[in-house]
């Protein structure tokens, strides 16, 4: 099989959104929704399987999947892998870190300079990037 190659020219195809599996999709939708200052799509409901969080800029919406077996990722260690991580970019780190972990994330590394990564109340981890 040979590797991919670039696209050279444009294509009509876009990202519409992230999904993440977890077992309750509106209030991790509620997190990420306070965390960010967007809004749940109108007419998603508090027991809904698939909850849509709407990027108000018109860029890739974060979805919420019920999956009732969901396990958080165990990082860094590797007994159970993150499969994806989130990056929000930030003014400054520190100003950021008690809202964020008032909201109900957890700090799991705030050794490097540019970025610290927590894990959302599901345990997923994300990274809040200065």
């Amino acid at each position: 099989m040979s590797a991919p190659t670039q696209a050279t020219e444009p294509r009509s195809i876009t990202l519409g959104a992230v999904a993440l599996d977890c077992p309750e999709p509106y209030r991790l939708a509620g997190f990420y929704g306070s965390l960010l200052g967007w809004k749940i799509q109108e007419g998603d409901k508090p027991d809904d399987d698939w909850v849509t969080l709407v990027n108000p800029d018109g860029g890739t919406d974060i979805c919420f999947q019920r999956d009732p077996e969901y396990k958080p990722s165990t990082w860094p260690s590797r007994e159970r892998q993150q499969m994806l991580h989130l990056d929000f970019h930030i003014p400054d780190l520190l100003a950021e870190r008690e809202r964020v972990l008032a909201l109900g994330a957890t700090l799991l590394d705030d050794k490097p300079e540019r970025f610290h990564v927590y894990a959302d109340p599901d345990g997923h981890p994300f990274c809040l990037c200065s």
